[in-house]
């Protein structure tokens, strides 16, 4: 999974420096709700042709691993 994640790039000056793939101008986010939305992989990469499979499975990747995070509760 870790080769995976290097292609999520983050940077201050690109995206809000929000997650991306490989230095495109695509968002993790945006991919994930084309997922999200059921539009199928095949059909994400006919209308984003940058993309590669396995920029879906980064992004699905980086998904799991910060749901995985242990997050903060208040009291």
């Amino acid at each position: 999974m870790s080769e995976l994640l290097t292609r999520v790039t983050i940077r201050p000056d690109q995206c809000g420096g929000r997650p991306c793939i490989r230095g495109l101008r695509m968002r993790v986010s945006d991919v994930l709700g084309m997922l999200a939305a059921g539009e199928a992989p095949a059909a994400i990469l006919e209308h984003h042709p940058d993309l590669q499979p396995e920029d879906i499975s980064a992004c699905l990747a980086y998904a799991a691993r910060e749901v995985d995070r242990a997050a903060a509760i208040p009291a």
